[in-house]
């Protein structure tokens, strides 16, 4: 399992990080998740990353620990209410991990989470990567209106920017 694993990683061409998420699309995810921001307190960061290192790989980095190392290092969890929530693409495992910081996990159960990012995986695994992303962020966004409404004050704290990783 290790090999074959290490095999995608190593042969995951970095181009399709743009093959899949184009320029354009990429502006149209950030126009829907600073959309999303106005109905609820939360703050979304959209990041794909092609694949891990092989020495990653060699030492069992799961897609979850590489979503919560992206979490930190984009500074998600940088945020008044502890409400950042990071939708985390490792493309080569096409494994999708939602985080959420302290104020949300301890509203929101991580099973719904994992709900919505078995959903997304789903059309991701069949090659819809714009319908997977954008019914993520819907979901995401319900989750949050639900838990953490807009109030009168609600600055946006973290760019709206979908990143693309390199390791």
């Amino acid at each position: 399992m290790m090999v074959s694993r290490l095999l995608k990683h190593l042969f995951m061409p970095a181009w399709l990080l743009w093959k899949y998420f184009p320029p354009a699309l990429l502006a149209e995810i950030e126009s829907a998740i600073r959309e999303s921001e106005t109905v609820h307190r939360g703050e979304i960061r959209f990041a794909v990353e092609s694949a891990l290192t092989p020495s990653e790989i060699w030492r069992g980095l799961s897609g979850r620990q590489a979503a919560l190392e992206a979490f930190s290092k984009l500074r998600v969890w940088d945020t008044e209410g502890n409400s950042g929530v990071l939708i985390y693409l490792l493309l080569a495992d096409h494994d999708i991990e939602i985080v959420a910081d302290r104020g949300i996990a301890a509203r929101v159960d991580q099973t719904e989470w994992d709900n919505i990012a078995r959903l997304m995986e789903r059309h991701y695994r069949a090659g819809d990567f714009r319908t997977g992303t954008f019914e993520g962020i819907r979901r995401v966004t319900e989750l949050l209106a639900r838990h953490f409404p807009a109030g009168p004050e609600n600055p946006n704290e973290l760019s709206n920017r979908p990143v693309l990783l390199k390791r």
